[in-house]
């Protein structure tokens, strides 16, 4: 009966420990684990100016609007440079007299903008014509990872010729740099329009 009574004790033992592994064993499965909960949706938050345009005039044969946030800086033969250094863009504006060469003019300039073809998922053509201030053109969107992503080119057919083209200082990934390339963008619409000749 001793006897019994010790085996009794000790199969109660072992139970009671099986039963304290087992629930040990769970804890730490259970306590391990983390709990998951869906991230809010977010965007990116980029802030620019409001733009305020400025008339821009000096002595080449030509005005336009601008960006009063911009900077503009002269370069020979009456070419400029119209950068925004927090966006780290830069406008180049390439002036050209017009001397029976239209053709060729146009030819280079529409030969510029499809050389991005490679990397551009789309390239998009917007006519400009203003007969009143003797201004025809046309604004070119490159949509995609391409070098630029605006480009335009305004004439009179007579004398002038203006070129314009936008690149980034940074490696093209038009889903990050696009809400920046947007605004220069606008900027660089308004510039075309607004251009006149002296």
């Amino acid at each position: 009966m001793f006897r019994l009574r010790n085996e009794s004790k000790t199969q109660s033992r072992r139970l009671i420990i099986e039963i304290a592994l087992t629930v040990l064993v769970l804890l730490l499965f259970t306590a391990c684990k983390d709990d998951v909960f869906p991230k809010p949706a977010s965007h990116l938050r980029l802030d620019y100016p409001m733009a305020k345009y400025v008339n821009f005039e000096n002595q080449c044969p030509f005005s336009f609007e601008m960006n009063s946030n911009a900077i503009v800086k002269g370069e020979k033969d009456c070419g400029f440079t119209i950068s925004y250094p927090k966006m780290k863009a830069t406008i180049y504006l390439t002036y050209k007299p017009v001397s029976s060469n239209i053709n060729v003019l146009l030819r280079d300039a529409q030969k510029l903008t499809y050389e991005h073809v490679i990397k551009a998922d789309d390239i998009s053509e917007q006519p400009y014509l203003n007969p009143s201030r003797k201004v025809y053109g046309m604004f070119y969107r490159v949509d995609g990872n391409a070098a630029t992503n605006s480009q335009f080119y305004v004439t009179d057919s007579t004398k002038h010729f203006v070129t314009g083209s936008v690149y980034f200082y940074a490696k093209p990934n038009f889903d990050s740099i696009m809400p920046a390339a947007s605004y220069v963008r606008n900027d660089m619409q308004r510039l075309m329009e607004t251009l006149r000749w002296k």
